[in-house]
């Protein structure tokens, strides 16, 4: 009887803790979620959508990932992916010249609409209006610099509407690209492009894994995300030199950053950490480091 009692209790133990109810351990990220909850408590952040995705260990970690955001510049990758695409089905040369104007038109009632150089992030394609600039460079401005104007030339020779059917393809099934940038009357109407983290995390883990199309377009737009020039977001958390594939977004009280990240010595991870409701750009940069600093601590050693 006593034999009985003592293996019942054994049971009883075992039976509620984690690891007797998974059959699982604990794993890296599940020990840095607590570090980046009170990194987001202690922000003033409205909200902060966190999505990691680790190539090394298959394992993922989940904050708010299917909150519906303001895109900003996030958009502009599903973009890029829709070009590739579009250039492997040979519809599109990448060296296909794009008239370089200022024109365009609302998608609420077609309404002529122009960009503010001095809002762009690029002015230098301002230069060139009236001349021509292959695909792949305006691709590459859109990207690194993420010039406003080249999505607009892009966007209107892609599509928002291929752009989005696309994304439903590969299972991101809440971005929402429905149109070019600064576009007023459809901002005053609430159409404006969406994303979440989680859908974020699915394209770049294709595009990590060269799951996308294929290897050789995969390690085209790895090589156009590496050579993104504004790095305060999750480069700032990394050691220096670290190889970070990324893209950046910034609206009023939005800042934005999804990325691939290449720790030495294992198999690269993305993450994506969108935030909301900091009103200082600086403040909102610094969290999102921090988020980052420690999701690669608990990777990469």
């Amino acid at each position: 009887m006593r034999a009985c009692l003592v293996i019942l209790l054994l049971a009883l133990i075992f039976a509620g803790s984690p690891s007797a109810n998974t059959g699982q351990t604990r794993g890296p990220l599940d020990n840095a979620k607590s570090e980046i909850e009170k990194l987001i408590a202690a922000s003033s952040a409205e909200l902060v959508s966190l999505a990691v995705y680790d190539a090394e260990t298959k394992q993922t970690l989940l904050i708010n990932e299917r909150a519906s955001l303001h895109a900003a510049s996030t958009m502009k990758l599903p973009v890029m992916m829709e070009i590739f695409r579009l250039a492997d089905q040979k519809k599109l040369a990448l060296n296909e010249p794009i008239e370089i104007k200022n024109r365009f038109y609302s998608i609420i009632d077609r309404s002529e609409y122009r960009l503010s150089r001095d809002d762009d992030s690029d002015q230098e394609i301002y230069g060139r209006l009236g001349q021509t600039m292959p695909v792949i460079e305006l691709l590459d401005r859109m990207i690194t610099w993420s010039s406003n104007l080249a999505t607009n030339l892009l966007i209107e020779r892609v599509k928002a509407d291929k752009v989005n059917a696309l994304m439903r393809e590969l299972g991101a099934n809440d971005i929402q690209v429905l149109r070019g940038v600064e576009d007023p009357k459809a901002f005053q109407a609430g159409k404006n492009n969406t994303t979440t983290a989680y859908d974020l995390m699915l394209l770049l883990r294709l595009v990590a894994e060269n799951k996308f199309l294929n290897r050789r377009a995969c390690e085209k737009m790895v090589e156009i995300l590496s050579a993104q020039r504004f790095n305060d977001g999750i480069p700032a958390g990394l050691p220096t030199a670290t190889r970070v594939a990324h893209k950046t977004g910034n609206i009023t009280k939005h800042h934005h950053d999804a990325a691939i990240v290449y720790a030495p010595g294992r198999k690269p991870y993305v993450i994506v950490a969108l935030t909301k409701g900091i009103a200082e750009q600086k403040r909102s940069g610094k969290l999102i480091a921090d988020i980052s600093r420690v999701v690669y601590q608990a990777l990469a050693r």
